[in-house]
């Protein structure tokens, strides 16, 4: 029996209790009326195996859902969502300066680090931290420097933290052969034909009647998934983010945020404000923030700085000051500037948020990127290999730390062979038109669809 995840009323109840606890809202009476139902939590991680629901169960999943959106939140001054409320909660919104166009090399450079950094951290996703350190120690790879292997593991090992079979045939060093499919690397390439089809201009509308045409539900997860799925009922942006949507702060975002950064080179606000328009079909509050940050970090990076704290910095002005996301940046930069050892800097990352929050959520994963970066002082091999090693969303975390980091590096030749050679050029997907698509020619079409010089007041 054919039982799609990531979209079944009674799955998503828990993670939606969760979102509530954590926005602000009182959801105390909704979960004891689901327990006593006979209801219980999500699954721990999301794509868990479910459960099977009564019909009951399921509708009465459905009432819970809807009851548990209409609980006020605490946090709403502090955590707006439109784009008016954003800028008013950011004091210091940055401004634009003059800034060419990247040179192609450069964002061959930023592709080709999106898709090392992803393709780094295909085999240990989902697994806990301790796996990943123990499974990198079995082959003398730690602290992490080079691509996993499973030649010389212990079985015993790989039977206690097997890697993710998804993905392992794949990407593991011994395996290499070209860039495989992933969603990581999809939605560049999806925001390249937004971007070709409507413009700078285009509306968050656009973005949906996109997706129908070119995006396959199967190779959508989480809040994307469940945004198609509202599209298809009948749910229009920007209130497909919000209908029965739980995982609406988590990364998925944050992960489509990179081309709104490469092509609005020395104007972060401009790059902010496209992944906005971008991130509000599927992501409210801290998850559209999340993509904001990162679409400015990169945009900074797109001037041919090679100072990535400068870019985070700029970065953070467009982060609303008083959010949950601002203080979490803020907590893992100071603690990236303060330990010399970077697994310290993680284990204190992890005891403050892996209690509260999803593993694929936006909060966790944005500070982990933001402490690699600082830690590793922007360099490629320090800044990807750090954020994997962190945990969480590996293959999400390592490729945004990539695009940035290989942006700042400045051209191909600049990364070490190990992390280029192996991609062959090629690239994998199931966007229509990129399969087999090489990171020089996707540069290419970045570049012409690059603003090549600021000239907003």
């Amino acid at each position: 029996m054919l039982r799609l995840t990531w979209v079944q009323p009674e799955d998503l109840l828990g993670h939606e209790l969760n979102q509530a606890r954590q926005d602000g809202r009182e959801p105390s009476a909704i979960a004891a009326r689901w327990r006593a139902a006979g209801g219980g939590q999500a699954p721990a991680r999301a794509g868990a195996s479910p459960r099977p629901a009564s019909r009951y169960l399921r509708l009465l999943a459905q009432d819970l859902l809807d009851e548990l959106a209409d609980l006020p939140s605490g946090l709403a001054d502090r955590e707006p969502t439109d784009l008016a409320g954003i800028r008013a909660a950011c004091p210091a919104w940055p401004a634009p300066t003059s800034a060419p166009a990247p040179a192609p090399a450069a964002l061959e450079a930023a592709w080709l680090g999106r898709a090392a950094g992803c393709l780094l951290g295909k085999p240990v996703e989902k697994l806990p931290l301790e796996g990943i350190r123990q499974l990198a120690r079995s082959t003398g790879n730690w602290p992490l420097n080079t691509w996993f292997t499973a030649r010389g593991v212990p079985a015993e090992l790989t039977e206690k933290y097997p890697w993710n079979r998804r993905s392992a045939t794949t990407s593991l060093a011994e395996n290499i052969d070209g860039m495989p499919e992933d969603d990581d690397l999809n939605y560049p390439l999806l925001n390249l034909l937004l971007l070709q089809r409507h413009g700078r201009a285009f509306t968050t509308t656009d973005v949906a009647g996109l997706w129908l045409d070119e995006l396959p539900p199967g190779r959508t997860f989480t809040a994307e998934r469940l945004a198609l799925r509202n599209l298809l009922s009948g749910v229009e942006p920007p209130h497909t983010a919000r209908h029965r949507n739980p995982f609406r702060e988590w990364i998925g975002a944050l992960i489509r945020a990179d081309v709104h950064g490469w092509t609005n080179p020395g104007d972060p606000a401009a790059a902010a404000e496209q992944a906005h328009r971008d991130a509000t079909l599927t992501h409210t509050a801290n998850g559209v923030y999340a993509a904001m940050f990162t679409a400015a970090a990169i945009a900074t990076a797109a001037t041919g700085t090679h100072d990535v704290h400068a870019c985070l910095r700029t970065a953070r002005t467009v982060v609303p000051a008083r959010s949950r996301l601002a203080e979490a940046i803020d907590h893992a930069v100071r603690l990236a500037r303060t330990h010399e050892d970077f697994d310290d800097v993680v284990d204190e990352l992890h005891a403050t948020h892996s209690a509260t929050y999803h593993w694929v959520h936006a909060i966790p994963n944005t500070a982990l990127i933001a402490a690699a970066l600082t830690h590793a002082d922007g360099d490629f091999t320090g800044s990807v290999c750090r954020a994997v090693s962190g945990g969480w969303d590996t293959d999400s975390n390592g490729a945004t730390t990539g695009s940035i980091a290989g942006l700042l590096a400045g051209s191909p030749g600049a990364l070490p062979g190990r992390w280029t050679d192996p991609l062959k050029n090629r690239l994998a997907t199931s966007v229509a038109g990129f399969d087999g698509t090489g990171f020089d020619s996707l540069a290419r079409l970045t570049h012409s669809l690059t603003h090549p010089e600021v000239t907003r007041p």
